[in-house]
């Protein structure tokens, strides 16, 4: 034992678990009058939402609520949904909040697999959220949210106990929970589920205070800051930002509804400064009818994630006046690790030029300590030649604790001492990370590997085509071949064959679409294609 491990143990002077509630407290204190949350004519304090969240916990200790029992919640981005991130864990509880699109089969899996205690639901669910309780055949607590802005005209009432009601039950002194370990959990986020049950993702208090930190490292966030909640708070929890903006004292807009108009307007009533979402949101914006258009006066800063973003994009919304920069991470990263941090000395690069680096998924964020692309059979990192394909891995502080109640999941995805993501990817030469292919997406035509994204990203700059996914369509010589499927930009048209020989100006022939279906593409929660969806009718059109 060397001289710096000698009688300079943690104590509770100079070690405390790091977790993100903390960021409330001190906003409560230091701000307590500036706005936090405003949702139509609602508009509380950083203080009231303080008080709020420490009144609802104390209600749910009441209830029996303690360490380690899950509490459910069913809302879109409206403020009880914002404070649930803050009163459930100051029990000692976990946070699971539910994708308000799932059926109700999945969401009975949810309520049994979490084991959860309490329910916490938006009125507007009550069809899908009853039969899912009759088939769960198990009593919980369900907490209404009576929201007079949801659709509630054949909304029926769903458990014995409403949202503010309960709310007043609690008591005002309150001593909220710290966590003992800061590796206890904080939050239950379920994936998307697509080739089976959805796996159930656990956060932990450690993960979730870093996550918060860096991202406003990563993207600059001033304090402040006027945030428009468009990300899905059930999705990595809305990306960690209740956290984030609780520390930043930023306003936070809530959004019931996504649709252009919507986003435009509280643009300009609230100088929103920064909003995040998939690309299939910044589709909607730049494809908005003029009359909904209200192009900002101010600098908007944009972040977008999910599905890896057609370069096109990027153009288009800075032609409105927005400022996007592409993230990438998953569910079980808290959401994004690796961004596309911009170099100054790519300014004087052409248009074009710029949107392709953009559409880059990039470096690695400040709370990230290692994001590689690997050979999964070698553990080697491959090549930086910005060609060679392999697996991203990564690790670090903001990998998820593990896959809840699945031990053999968790040390399959963590094989090696890396968290392996599924995405194919090359590494350029200056480090940033490009993504090429979900491994169950590529196509394997002739023994060639064919990315699906190339093809996606060239359809979509006819000016034409809004959307695009391609997929295998199984090919009696080749094995596979590409079949795209394509939504239309509205009141435009466009043939099969334009489509066609307008990819064919640009890619390699075996990389050209063999079959186009004009559809409207099928959609999750949070805008990623569904593409398991469509390899289904590519088989059927066989």
């Amino acid at each position: 034992m060397n001289d710096y491990n000698k009688n300079l143990e943690k104590n509770s002077a100079n070690f405390v678990p790091l977790t993100p509630i903390s960021f409330l407290e001190r906003t409560s204190d230091i701000y307590p009058n500036y706005e936090a949350v405003i949702y139509k004519k609602r508009i509380y304090t950083w203080k009231q939402v303080y008080e709020r969240c420490i009144k609802f916990a104390s209600a749910l200790e009441k209830h029996g609520i303690k360490l380690g029992d899950t509490v459910s919640i069913m809302a879109p981005n409206i403020p009880e949904l914002f404070e649930a991130h803050y009163s459930v864990p100051m029990t000692g509880a976990v946070l699971n909040a539910i994708n308000t699109r799932l059926d109700s089969k999945t969401v009975t899996y949810i309520l049994k697999h979490a084991d959860s205690k309490v329910l916490i639901v938006d009125r507007q669910f009550h069809t899908i959220v009853k039969k899912a309780l009759r088939d769960l055949n198990k009593k919980i607590l369900i907490i209404d949210i009576d929201d007079k802005q949801a659709d509630l005209k054949d909304s029926e009432k769903i458990g014995e106990l409403e949202y503010e009601s309960f709310l007043n039950e609690g008591k005002s002194n309150y001593v909220w929970k710290r966590p003992a370990d800061e590796w206890q959990a904080i939050s239950l986020n379920y994936t998307s589920g697509t080739t089976g049950n959805p796996k159930g993702v656990v956060y932990h208090h450690r993960g979730a205070y870093l996550m918060s930190t860096g991202s406003a490292a990563a993207w600059n966030m001033p304090n402040r800051l006027n945030f428009l909640y468009t990300v899905p708070m059930f999705h990595c929890n809305g990306w960690c930002y209740p956290w984030t903006l609780a520390m930043l004292h930023a306003r936070v807009i809530c959004i019931r509804n996504i649709t252009a108009r919507e986003i435009f307007d509280l643009i300009t009533q609230y100088k929103v400064t920064h909003f995040g979402g998939a690309p299939i949101i910044l589709n909607m914006i730049v494809n908005a009818t003029k009359s909904e258009q209200k192009p900002p006066k101010h600098k908007v800063y944009v972040l977008t994630a999910a599905a890896p973003p057609p370069s096109i994009i990027f153009k288009k919304m800075e032609n409105l006046g927005f400022e996007v920069m592409h993230v990438y991470g998953l569910t079980e990263t808290y959401g994004h690790m690796l961004q596309c941090a911009w170099n100054t000395e790519w300014d004087n690069l052409t248009d074009d030029e710029k949107a392709e680096i953009n559409a880059r998924q990039g470096v690695r964020y400040p709370n990230t300590e290692g994001a590689e692309v690997m050979d999964p059979k070698t553990m080697k990192a491959v090549p930086r030649d910005g060609k060679t394909m392999g697996e991203i891995m990564i690790r670090g502080n903001i990998v998820m604790k593990g896959y809840f109640k699945d031990k053999e999941a968790t040390e399959k995805s963590m094989k090696g001492g890396w968290f392996h993501s599924g995405d194919l990817a090359v590494m350029h030469p200056n480090g940033y990370i490009q993504i090429k292919d979900r491994s169950k997406d590529v196509i394997i035509s002739g023994g060639e590997n064919i990315s699906s994204i190339e093809i996606e990203n060239t359809m979509v700059k006819h000016p034409s085509v809004s959307l695009a996914a391609v997929v295998a369509k199984p090919d009696e010589k080749w094995g596979e071949a590409p079949c795209a499927f394509v939504e239309l930009v509205p009141e435009k048209k466009a043939s099969e064959e334009e489509i066609i020989t307008f990819c064919r100006k640009t890619l390699a022939g075996f990389k050209v679409p063999k079959k186009i279906i004009f559809c409207e593409l099928p959609k999750t929660s949070t805008g990623k294609i569904q593409k398991f969806e469509l390899r289904k009718k590519a088989k059927e059109l066989n």
